[in-house]
């Protein structure tokens, strides 16, 4: 049987063609969810309203119509705009022609800066000694390390250390120890909430170099890395092999895998495969003082004592550096299916599974009964790998877009899913004329709104508007201010939303354990104390 949804049309949807980047206009809604229906395996869906696409420089580009997937080969084949480059990369030194300087944090935000050690002559040479050639004290290649990607705060480092080896970060961190020197690890910098640059004159330290596969086990899936390692990479890597990685994110090119575990990232596979809490079987860890824990085992059960390996997934390097990861990889599914459709928000869903005509079946019979239903009004079907990687690039470049709108308020929220949009439309009434866009899209299945608000500039009055008031209204629906971007250094003070007074000093308590001397990514992730 052919399904109607291989030719249906999309209206309304207009592409700037001829642009390497792209501006989503007018666009209200956008979720990723799950299963969605009887029997049909999802691993994502997302909501999008009406939108337009429109090239990012403003250059003079010819607009035409969707007219479904199989309609605009130039769109969808390796040659058409998003074909032929279909991923995010996302990078903190791409600035866009004409960007002024970002403020520096320290003066943006009422931050002091803590009784540290100023690096000296004397420690540089040290350090050479540690990394022959991996110091790096070069202005123009620190600039971009201290400014994060969405180019929102900026630190002043004058020191970048590039280790190879674990047994280089223990030394690193055991000489600052002594000197009481700030470090700020650092992976792909590809963070939301200004988590890997510093505050002030931290030193960068940098995983770029560590990015060795140390084993993977072709019989279970089990990858053992470097932190320092490319997720897009690895994902090749064991696709190679006949497995995927249980993490997946538009920011696949850059990241490193040692970051996405140290924020926890929840990315487009969170709903088919879990967190990093369930699919990380080990870790090795440096902590504040040098030591080096190795708890980098490849076991899928292991109950004996505490579960260390948890407290630093997620601890946004304030508590240890995460040197190397285990991770568990699913087989690589056989079958790839991906809907996209209008109800009347865009609804983009994918279902992967092992057997191509059952899947689709049960796809193209859940579809016919939405449309008939009315629950679907119109949408269109792919399942080659082109025309899948089109249409999820839509998707991944919104965050890179909205960058390039203005300034970006970002909001992380988990919500009741009755209630995930509800706070889009009050936030419009709320800001009219103050803000350009208020955009809400994110993942319906776990309930997780991503809320962005732009303006040509950052403005003082328009973030009051917005804080506390976005947190406290989470807050009254019991909801929580991170679903999966953390804290970093944005959102460290406004943890008592979403976290009891007890739980705080709990946090504490560890971090004083971990990191007596508080030199691991300081101003991030908990409040400052008094």
């Amino acid at each position: 049987m052919v399904s109607p949804w291989k030719t249906a049309s999309v209206p309304g949807l207009q592409l700037g063609l001829g642009c390497g980047f792209w501006i989503c206009r007018s666009y209200r809604f956008l979720f990723r969810a799950g299963a969605m229906g009887p029997q049909v395996v999802t691993r994502q869906l997302l909501w999008l309203s009406r939108w337009q696409v429109v090239c990012a420089w403003g250059a003079s580009v010819q607009h035409r119509t969707w007219a479904g997937v199989s309609r605009i080969p130039s769109l969808l084949s390796s040659g058409g705009a998003l074909g032929a480059s279909p991923l995010v990369r996302r990078s903190s030194s791409s600035t866009p022609p004409g960007a002024p300087e970002v403020v520096l944090t320290q003066q943006r935000y009422p931050v002091t800066r803590l009784p540290f050690s100023v690096v000296s002559a004397e420690d540089l040479a040290v350090f050479e000694r540690i990394l022959p050639g991996g110091v790096v004290t070069d202005p123009e290649v620190l600039e971009a390390s201290n400014v994060d990607w969405l180019r929102t705060v900026r630190g002043c480092s004058k020191v970048l250390l590039r280790p190879r080896t674990s047994q280089e970060v223990a030394g690193i961190l055991r000489y600052c120890h002594e000197r009481n020197l700030a470090v700020n690890p650092q992976g792909g910098n590809t963070g939301m909430v200004g988590g890997s640059v510093p505050v002030f004159d931290e030193i960068i330290l940098s995983t770029t170099l560590m990015n060795q596969v140390i084993s993977f086990n072709s019989v279970s899936g089990t990858l053992v890395c470097q932190a320092g390692c490319v997720l897009e990479e690895l994902s090749r890597y064991v696709e190679e092999r006949g497995f995927v990685m249980p993490l997946d994110l538009g920011a696949k090119g850059s990241c490193h895998i040692g970051g996405n575990v140290a924020t926890n990232a929840g990315g487009l596979r969170f709903l088919r495969y879990g967190s990093l809490h369930g699919t990380v079987l080990g870790l090795e860890v440096v902590l504040a003082d040098g030591t080096v824990l190795d708890c980098l085992t490849s076991l899928r059960k292991d109950n004996t004592g505490y579960d260390l390996k948890q407290l630093f997934i997620g601890s946004e390097g304030t508590l240890g550096v995460i040197t190397a990861v285990s991770i568990q990889c699913p087989p690589k599914p056989t079958a790839v299916n991906v809907a996209f459709l209008e109800s009347p928000f865009y609804v983009l869903v994918e279902t992967s599974g092992s057997r191509a005509g059952h899947d689709s079946e049960k796809l193209s019979d859940f579809l016919e009964r939405a449309l008939s239903s009315g629950l679907v009004t119109d949408g269109t079907v792919a399942t080659d790998q082109t025309r899948l990687k089109a249409l999820w690039a839509l998707r991944e470049r919104i965050s890179e877009a909205l960058s390039r709108d203005g300034y970006v308020y970002k909001y992380d929220l988990s919500l009741p899913t009755e209630r995930l949009y509800d706070l889009v439309s009050d936030l419009r009434a709320r800001l009219g004329s103050q803000a350009k866009h208020v955009v809400g899209y994110g993942h319906l299945g776990d309930g997780n709104l991503h809320l962005n608000v732009t303006s040509e500039a950052f403005s003082p009055s328009l973030l009051a508007d917005l804080e506390p008031y976005v947190y406290e209204w989470t807050a009254r629906q019991r909801g929580s201010v991170s679903a999966e971007h953390g804290l970093g250094f944005k959102k460290r003070g406004v943890l008592s939303y979403s976290k009891p007074p007890e739980a705080l000093r709990l946090m504490q308590q560890l971090k004083a354990l971990l990191d007596p001397k508080g030199i691991l990514n300081p101003y991030k992730t908990l409040p400052a104390q008094a």
